[in-house]
């Protein structure tokens, strides 16, 4: 991977609001992070169990930016895609402001293949990400406090 871009909200250029970063080798898009600020999931804040079971969270923070998906194209997995977008997500978030950052990564079992575009733990404990919370047997919070 050689550069990193930011992915405008519905892929306009001239849109205010970034929903991620692309990967590229090349010109070749060789994979995607989704990272914004925790309040623009709205799945996420209507969700009573993941990620907030055990903790005294305010789900309405601003300030708190969240990694919900992170994919790498067939072909360029396990060649540090995912790794290199974890980080740049983590800076990304620090450079507009955000006082923290989550992801919440899926420990693999049996895990079905759609599950693991949020990524492994791993991957994010090289980002600096910390464990939180384990709201479920599968399912593990971490988080980067700046």
């Amino acid at each position: 991977m050689d550069r990193l871009r930011e992915q405008t909200a519905c892929g306009r250029p001239d849109a205010t609001r970034t929903s991620g970063l692309v990967a590229y080798l090349g010109r070749k898009p060789v994979g995607w992070c989704a990272v914004e600020p925790r309040t623009a999931y709205a799945g996420m804040l209507r969700n009573n169990r993941v990620p907030w079971e055990g903790r005294a969270e305010d789900k309405a923070d601003e300030g708190v930016w969240a990694v919900t998906c992170l994919f790498a194209r067939v072909g360029f997995r396990r060649r540090g895609v995912s790794r290199a977008l974890a980080r740049a997500a983590v800076e990304f978030a620090r450079k507009r402001g955000a006082r923290a950052i989550e992801a919440y990564p899926i420990v693999a079992t049996n895990v079905i293949a759609e599950e693991l575009h949020v990524g492994p733990p791993s991957v994010f404990a090289d980002a600096g990400l910390v464990e939180v919370n384990r709201p479920t047997l599968r399912r593990v919070v971490m988080r980067f406090e700046f």
